[in-house]
């Protein structure tokens, strides 16, 4: 009986790579018998095939035909026992009789770069990384010690506890090798392969034996074997590809998964470490015999996750997904492809994805931009701004909650480097002063609309948050390359206010005061923001409104307010101490109220407040507001005036100004104090309209 083709065998036939073996082989030789060193031994070993060709021609056609019949059944025979090696010589293909040369020996380097597009050609072809398993110490292996494993990777390890206590306690005498897959029945219950023949089915008893190999000796046959039958967990949903494995259980389904994602970092980090450098970035691995076998594996293994990811519903098991292919994203940097397919990945799960999995994608896209390529961190930046502001267009009390984290996880990216960040926000920020000069240029419906939107206004809070951050320092030293931004992005800011001034609009100006309130805080800059405030609070005092049954606004999802709102109470009221709130905040700020010069600096807002409040029709409530600011603002300029009582250096002396207001403890200022007090009262009221949103409190108490 003739043994049948192993089973490596069989699918290698069944992965395509055959042909192109075949191709390369008659290549390699039709060069060989090229070569005139090489005409003698052809010559000899033509003399008996022409005599055999000679004889032939005497005998009858059909015998002829029996002959080649009898032939090429014999040559099928002879495949089923061949090995990998015989086979991939493919002399048995051949129409010519040449099958008693010897075999030359065709070239086995591939092309292991990409194409000028940065496609990997063989990306999917799992099933050919034979050349892994030569990887292997001929040697005693590395043995783990299960005692210091503790010690050594304490996250692995608690990993290990609470999902795999059985391989942690496992006997050493046991006969589980690594080929225990091998010896699966080819008439096991499985899905169809290729040609009708069946799947093996994966079992538990077959991964437990690769997560020994992987665990005592991070074998690397282990984990070939491994990422092929996560290849087949990945793609089983998927038609037209040839898969190795079949997956009945969804236990184990997901136990492959999870094996493949927590184990892979670890064998790819013990035999081809990285180097983390210490600004935080990190070093590609070097190219060794290694990484360049691993290479094509680890690339399958990326876009197998990438599309798994897509696939999963279960919040937990993407969390994870996301965050063991993190520790792996330095070893596919040389390929631009999967890099930006990945980071397509990770943008998709930033914007719509659970909080837990933002989190993840952010440090996935974070470990991605301290890559010391230089071409990867602007890919990153790029487009990390423009998925932001896609995902802000429409702005809702259900969506602020993920825009707002989204703007400090990115903007915490850019500060990864702030000459890169410089060339990115110079552009976009240009980009929206382009937009507003237009915008003043035609006073058309539709030009003002390029200005009066979410995009623009989350645009110019994400860039204030950023310079905000970028040129915060503990000792007001403003170094950041960022600084000079500054200047440009208040100017549009400010434009954008004065484009549009009518009451109707008076939420979007304070959407844009707000952020300018926040870039003043923390850059120490100030910036004049009383001119864009008191005009709002006069119209309040002045304006007679009427009584009304609609709903209060809320100012944070409000940019434009409906015509019904206009002259009522609610408005009116709730415009009032919105806009008290945001002057006492920006008077508050250091680089204002920590001012030897706040006595005189008020002076024009206390008497602008007061004339209105003389004079003014508003509500009781809007009087109450403005009242107890004007009352504030008075006690914190009296209390400064009580500091600088014993001052005895002159106004022109600026080093011994800066010397005194950077030793001003204000913290105890009246209008500091109302502050704080104010930002208490706003978050608890939030928290209960948050609770009311989400259905847990049928009554909101005011």
């Amino acid at each position: 009986m003739v043994k049948r083709g192993t089973k490596a065998t069989r699918k290698f036939a069944a992965s395509g790579q055959l042909t192109k073996k075949i191709q390369a082989r008659r290549k390699h030789q039709q060069i060989q018998r090229k070569n005139p060193k090489n005409k003698g031994a052809k010559s000899r070993r033509r003399e008996p095939a022409q005599a055999e060709r000679g004889h032939s021609e005497n005998e009858e056609p059909e015998d002829v035909d029996r002959a080649k019949a009898k032939q090429k059944k014999s040559r099928h025979v002879a495949l089923k026992g061949m090995s990998v090696d015989d086979f991939l010589g493919a002399d048995f293909m051949e129409e010519d009789d040449e099958a008693g040369e010897p075999d030359i020996g065709a070239s086995e380097s591939e092309d292991d770069g990409e194409d000028e597009d940065g496609d990997d050609t063989d990306d999917e072809d799992d099933a050919s990384f034979a050349s892994v398993d030569l990887l292997e110490d001929d040697g005693a292996a590395h043995m783990l010690e299960l005692s210091t494993l503790a010690e050594k990777d304490p996250e692995f390890y608690k990993y290990l506890q609470e999902h795999d206590r059985e391989l942690l306690d496992f006997n050493m005498g046991d006969g589980d090798d690594d080929d225990d897959d091998d010896e699966v029945s080819d008439n096991a219950d499985g899905a169809a392969g290729p040609e009708g023949e069946q799947l093996p089915s994966l079992t538990e008893k077959i991964l437990r034996s690769w997560q020994k190999s992987l665990l005592e000796t991070r074998s690397l046959r282990a984990l070939r074997k491994l990422l092929i039958a996560f290849r087949s967990a990945a793609l089983m949903n998927e038609e037209d590809k040839v898969l190795a494995w079949s997956i009945d259980s969804p236990a184990v389904y997901d136990k492959l998964v999870r094996t493949a994602l927590r184990y892979t970092p670890v064998v790819l980090e013990h035999h081809i470490p990285y180097k983390l450098l210490p600004n935080g970035r990190y070093k590609a691995p070097t190219q060794t015999r290694k990484l360049k076998a691993l290479q094509k594996l680890i690339i399958s293994f990326f876009h197998n996750i990438i599309h798994i990811v897509s696939q999963l519903s279960d919040p937990e098991l993407l969390k994870t997904a996301v965050t063991e292919s993190t520790k792996m994203v330095p070893y596919v940097t040389s390929s631009r492809k999967t890099i930006k397919q990945y980071l397509k990945a990770c943008l998709g799960l930033w914007s719509t994805a659970d909080d837990r999995v933002r989190i993840a994608s952010i440090l996935a896209i974070r470990k991605l931009a301290c890559a010391t390529d230089e071409s990867i961190l602007d890919l990153v930046l790029k487009n990390t701004y423009q998925t932001l502001v896609k995902s802000s267009k429409n702005t809702s009390a259900h969506s602020l909650p993920s825009i707002t984290l989204m703007k400090n996880s990115a903007s915490e990216i850019f500060c990864l480097d702030h000459q890169a960040a410089y060339q990115h926000a110079f552009g976009y920020i240009r980009q929206l002063a382009i937009h507003l000069r237009s915008s003043m240029k035609l006073k058309t419906k539709d030009s003002y609309k390029q200005v009066y939107n979410w995009q623009y206004i989350h645009a110019i809070d994400f860039w204030s948050l950023l310079l905000g951050r970028a040129c915060e320092t503990s000792d007001g030293v403003k170094n950041s390359d960022l600084q000079p931004l500054i200047y440009p992005l208040v100017q549009v800011a400010t434009g954008a206010i004065k484009l549009l001034p009518h009451p109707r609009s008076y939420p979007l100006h304070l959407h844009l005061v707000r952020s300018l309130i926040h870039l003043a805080r923390h850059s120490l800059t100030y910036i004049p923001l009383a001119p864009h405030l008191l005009p709002i609070l006069t119209a309040t005092l002045a304006s007679k409104s009427k009584a009304s049954t609609l709903r209060p606004l809320d100012f944070e999802t409000t940019l434009r307010v409906p015509q019904q709102y206009l002259h009522t109470h609610v408005y009116t009221e709730g415009l009032a101490q919105e806009t008290a709130y945001l002057t006492a905040e920006w008077l508050s700020v250091r680089v204002v109220h920590g001012s030897i010069a706040f006595p005189e600096l008020v002076v024009p807002i206390v008497a602008s407040l007061r004339r209105s409040l003389k004079a003014g029709h508003g509500g009781p409530k809007v009087s109450a507001a403005t009242k107890a600011l004007v009352e504030r603002i008075e006690e914190s300029a009296r209390w400064v005036s009580e500091r600088r009582a014993g001052v005895t250096f002159a106004p022109g002396q600026t080093a011994a100004v800066d010397l005194w207001e950077a030793d001003l403890q204000f913290d105890d200022a009246p209008l500091v104090k109302y502050v704080r007090v104010l930002r208490k009262t706003r978050e608890r009221q939030r928290k209960l309209v948050e609770k009311a949103r989400k259905g847990e409190d049928e009554v909101v108490e005011e």
